[in-house]
């Protein structure tokens, strides 16, 4: 089983690649989906967050607001205790998912998609590191897009939540591949075809 690490900023396109690698046969896992699942209610996550923050970011039906828990975590300079509450959680379930695709398809790969994978300090499990990046205009573009804002506060909330992620250099410097996914989706599918010729090819040399 090749492990493969898929990062990147703010808005960049990780989830659009993770897509893309499914499609060609990879076996993927996200960690915002893994998070969330976490922070349902029952879950022990659940509660520390809950605990943490605050009943004002509890939904009308019992779930975490997410909007609420980003405006209390980004707004007040809490992301680091967010991230400690949650990130544990979230990197034990990746590492049992990793190892249970690794004991059905061991000929296969497995990818897990993170955006603050590198800042856990978690990069060093996988085989490759893939980063995605963009433009920072593309960011606050599509990042307006996704959660329906004007651009002015699209930009205001991106340059946010960069300030907890390290710069895109740092990501690029210890990547395996880059994928730069500035131009048209037909672009970054080539590229996601020869990244997985690539990583197919090793796969079957593991």
């Amino acid at each position: 089983m090749l492990r493969v690490g898929l990062t990147g900023g703010v808005a960049c396109g990780k989830t659009t690649v993770a897509g893309m690698m499914r499609q060609r046969g990879a076996h993927v896992v996200l960690a915002d989906e893994v998070a969330h699942d976490l922070m349902r209610p029952g879950q022990p996550v659940y509660y520390e967050v809950v605990r943490h923050f605050g009943s004002d970011i509890v939904a009308i039906d019992g779930s975490i607001d997410r909007k609420k828990l980003a405006e209390a975590a980004f707004g007040s300079g809490r992301i680091q205790e967010l991230n400690q509450l949650v990130h544990p959680a979230v990197i034990a379930r990746q590492d049992a998912w990793t190892n249970e695709m690794a004991a059905q398809y061991p000929d296969g790969i497995a990818v897990v998609e993170a955006a603050l994978m590198l800042e856990a300090g978690v990069g060093k499990r996988f085989d490759k590191l893939v980063v995605v990046v963009c433009t920072m205009a593309q960011k606050i573009e599509r990042f307006a897009r996704r959660h329906n804002l004007d651009v002015a506060a699209a930009e205001r909330e991106v340059t946010r939540r960069m300030a907890a992620q390290l710069p895109d250099e740092e990501k690029v410097r210890v990547a395996d591949y880059v994928l730069d996914n500035s131009g048209p989706l037909a672009d970054l599918e080539v590229k996601v075809d020869a990244l997985m010729a690539e990583l197919c090819q090793l796969g079957s040399r593991q």
